[in-house]
């Protein structure tokens, strides 16, 4: 009778590591570095992590990027279903946005082709016709805060994209990975990487079979503008640093960033 109650008397509490978010899995840094936010460890990202995020995003490409635009609205819905169902793990501040906008971008999955698209007039006998398609592959250096984290990282998929992120905001960012995770999002489509933009971006900038990039996080200038120029020598699209309002409405500007026109010529009555 005296053991009675051990459990409750000796137990310790799990203290959680946070670590990547990687091809659906959730690795170590294979460097074993780690870094604190906020009392708790969360993996610091090393350039051979940055190399093995390119290649789960560029493999879950083909699936993703040629999906129905309704499936993928279907799957940010769920995302948004599964981040009211953890809303308090979540700024209280950010979350109700958070949710909303993920709501918001859904809702434009099977109509950015219809705005961004076009039957083209021309003087021939011919159909010519435009039609949008995601770039590929986009590495994004997120914002701080949980509401800029969403904000980057929606517009970029939903047309098809895949990314790579890098942010400090580790807590909210993989517990977001979580939400992800279980909302039906194939693996690889977005793979968050914890820890500093000036030590992983620039291998991502550089890195040949990354298409896009997003600096909106950069807050340095110098690394802004070496960043800008890694890029340009693989013709990256860039999205380069700034400060929006996030709660502002925003736009198409972030959804068709990172998309490519193709046009198709047919000949009429054949």
């Amino acid at each position: 009778m005296a053991a009675t109650g051990w459990r409750h008397t000796l137990r310790l509490n799990v203290r959680k590591t946070y670590k990547l978010y990687i091809g659906g899995a959730f690795p170590r840094s294979e460097s074993g570095r780690t870094y604190e936010v906020d009392g708790q460890n969360a993996a610091l990202a090393s350039r051979k992590d940055a190399r093995d995020a390119v290649l789960a995003a560029r493999a879950a490409f083909g699936k993703w990027s040629t999906a129905t635009a309704y499936n993928r609205g279907q799957i940010l819905y769920r995302a948004a279903e599964m981040l009211e169902a953890r809303r308090s793990e979540f700024p209280a501040g950010e979350v109700d946005d958070a949710i909303d906008r993920l709501i918001w971008y859904a809702g434009w999955a099977d109509k950015l082709a219809q705005v961004t698209g076009s039957a083209n007039p021309v003087a021939a006998p011919y159909f010519n016709i435009s039609s949008p398609e995601p770039s590929g592959v986009i590495a994004i250096a997120a914002p701080a805060g949980f509401l800029g984290l969403v904000n980057v990282i929606a517009p970029a998929i939903v047309s098809g994209n895949t990314c790579v992120v890098v942010t400090e905001s580790a807590i909210e960012a993989i517990t977001f990975a979580e939400v992800l995770a279980t909302s039906d999002l194939p693996g690889g489509v977005v793979n968050i990487l914890t820890g500093f933009a000036k030590e992983v971006a620039p291998w991502l900038a550089s890195h040949d079979d990354v298409n896009g990039l997003d600096l909106t996080g950069v807050t340095d200038a110098e690394l802004a503008t070496e960043l800008e120029r890694q890029a340009a020598d693989t013709l990256k699209r860039v999205i380069r640093p700034s400060t929006p309002k996030w709660t502002d409405d925003p736009g198409l500007g972030r959804m068709t960033a990172f998309l490519e026109t193709k046009t198709v010529w047919h000949p009429k009555g054949v």
